[in-house]
């Protein structure tokens, strides 16, 4: 399993799947899965879902899996790449569309996996602040600590979970709410 941030850091993201887009495969599959499945119950998926920063589709596959469907991507690099594994619409909007306040739609749900701690901290709370305008629920899996959205004003941690990777490395789910 070869290491994406050092990638990103050596090149850029945008860069980076200008390269890779038609390839790009998240490592922690399993993970996303494992925490995705244990949680489905605490997720409302009552209406539409968006899938933000999708790359290949790997959060929209579990929800699918589990009989989900009314679920839409959202990523500027990889939503070619998404369309494809996934058979949803892939909107095509970036952290920086999103901050200068692009209409993005309404949903009951919103999950990011693996990429909100590449948001440039500058753009992080209102990147947050409009992605919680457009549903109840903002549900972030990362590989860090990072984003710890609960330190921006205005945004609740409603709950948190984690797995670990087979090499003992803790990927968390969070869910937040405005509060």
């Amino acid at each position: 399993m070869k290491a994406i941030r050092p990638l990103y850091d050596a090149h850029g993201a945008e860069a980076y799947y200008r390269e890779h887009a038609w390839d790009y495969q998240n490592p922690h599959f399993p993970e996303i899965q494992d925490l995705l499945e244990r949680n489905l119950t605490r997720l409302d998926c009552s209406g539409p879902v968006l899938d933000f920063a999708a790359g290949g589709g790997e959060a929209t596959q579990v929800l699918q899996a589990s009989g989900i469907q009314n679920i839409t991507g959202c990523d500027p690099f990889t939503h070619a790449l998404y369309e494809r594994q996934t058979g949803r619409p892939c909107l095509q909007f970036s952290f920086r569309d999103i901050v200068k306040g692009a209409s993005f739609g309404n949903y009951s749900l919103i999950i990011s996996s693996f990429a909100l701690h590449l948001c440039p901290l500058k753009d992080l709370f209102p990147l947050t602040w409009n992605l919680l305008q457009a549903a109840p629920m903002l549900v972030v899996i990362t590989p860090h600590k990072r984003p710890q959205l609960e330190d921006l004003p205005g945004v609740q941690l409603a709950w948190d979970d984690f797995t670990t990777t087979g090499r003992e490395k803790k990927v968390r789910m969070k869910a937040y709410r405005l509060g």
